[in-house]
C-alpha cells in the first residue's frame, strides 16, 4: 500500500486513482508545442485550460529535453519559468504546480514562486545542489531514468534487460535519496519513456510498467505524443493524441498513478469511461 501524499491541502490517494499532469512548455523548441506558450499571457491561458480540463498538476518547463537538444543557460530558464509560476499561483491559488528542471537554482526559485513539486529528469544527478533544495523545501520529487543526457541519449542506447535495468536504477536512487534525508513518501518514479531508449525499449517498458509497482512508489508515465507513438501510427507530434490515449488506457489498466499529457480532457474522459465499463463486468 502506497501512503497518500498531501500537497497544498489536497490528498493524492494512489489506490485505484489515476491523476493527470498537464504539460506547460514555456520553450521555443519543445518537440510538439514549442513556442506556443512563450508569452506570459498565453502560458496563463494554457494553465487555465489545463485546470478546466481536469489537470491535477501543472508541469511547467523552461528547457526542452527532446533528443539532441542543447542545454539552456540558467538565467534564460529562470526568465522563462519563474514569472509563469508566479502568475499561475496568483491566478489559481489552489493549483498544484510542478517545475520540470534539473537545475537546483531554478527549482529553488520556482518553489519560492509557488511550485509544489520538483520534476527532475536526471533523478537529482546533474546538479549536486538539487538534493539540498528538495530536502530543505520538503517538496515531493519526481525522479526519472535517463541513459546519458538529452544531447546524446538517443545515440544507439543499449540494454540487456531494459525493464530490470530501469527498475534497478530507480530503486538505487530511491535508496540513495532516502539515505540523504529525502522522505520516502515524497518520491515519485518515472521510467523515462523516450529518454535514452529505442522503440523496442519504450514498448517493453510500457508493456511491463506494472513491474515498477514493486518499488512501492507512485509511477508517473510521460508518453504523450512521443516518437514511439509516431512510429506506430505514422503521425506528426501534434497528430499523436489518439495514440497517446491508447497508451494512457493501457497504463491506467496496469496501475500507473500519474499520466503526464498535453491534452488532459481527452485522456481523462477516455479513462473515466473505460474504467466505468471495465469495472461493471458483464451485465
Amino acid at each position: 500500500m502506497i501512503a497518500p501524499l498531501k500537497i497544498r491541502g489536497r490528498t493524492f490517494s494512489w489506490k485505484e486513482n489515476t491523476y493527470f499532469m498537464g504539460i506547460l512548455n514555456v520553450t521555443p523548441d519543445s518537440f510538439s508545442d514549442g513556442g506556443k506558450f512563450l508569452s506570459l499571457e498565453s502560458a496563463v491561458l494554457q494553465a487555465k485550460k489545463l485546470l478546466e480540463d481536469g489537470a491535477d498538476i501543472i508541469d511547467v518547463g523552461g528547457e526542452s529535453t527532446r533528443p539532441f537538444s542543447d542545454r539552456v543557460p540558467l538565467e534564460e530558464e529562470l526568465k522563462r519559468v519563474i514569472p509563469v509560476i508566479k502568475a499561475i499561483r496568483e491566478n489559481f491559488p489552489g493549483a498544484i504546480i510542478s517545475v520540470d528542471t534539473y537545475k537546483a537554482k531554478v527549482a529553488e526559485e520556482a518553489i519560492k514562486a509557488g511550485a509544489d513539486i520538483v520534476n527532475d529528469i536526471s533523478a537529482l544527478r546533474f546538479d549536486p545542489s538539487m538534493l539540498d533544495v528538495v530536502k530543505e523545501a520538503k517538496v515531493p520529487v519526481v525522479i526519472m531514468h535517463m541513459k546519458g543526457e538529452p544531447k546524446t541519449m538517443q545515440l544507439n542506447p543499449e540494454y540487456e534487460d531494459v525493464v530490470k535495468e530501469v527498475h534497478d536504477f530507480l530503486r538505487e536512487r530511491i535508496e540513495f535519496l532516502v539515505e540523504k534525508g529525502i522522505e520516502f513518501d515524497k518520491i515519485i518514479v518515472d521510467p523515462g519513456i523516450g529518454f535514452g531508449k529505442k522503440f523496442e525499449h519504450n514498448i517493453k517498458l510500457i508493456k511491463n510498467i506494472d513491474f515498477f509497482l514493486k518499488l512501492n512508489r507512485p509511477i508517473l508515465l510521460g508518453h504523450s505524443r512521443k516518437t514511439f507513438i509516431g512510429e506506430l501510427i505514422q503521425r506528426e507530434p501534434h497528430q499523436r493524441d489518439g495514440g497517446t490515449v491508447g497508451v494512457s488506457l493501457f497504463a491506467a489498466l496496469k496501475g500507473v498513478h500519474i499520466l503526464r499529457v498535453h491534452e488532459v480532457r481527452l485522456n481523462k474522459d477516455a479513462i473515466k469511461v473505460f474504467k466505468y465499463l471495465y469495472s461493471q463486468g458483464e451485465s
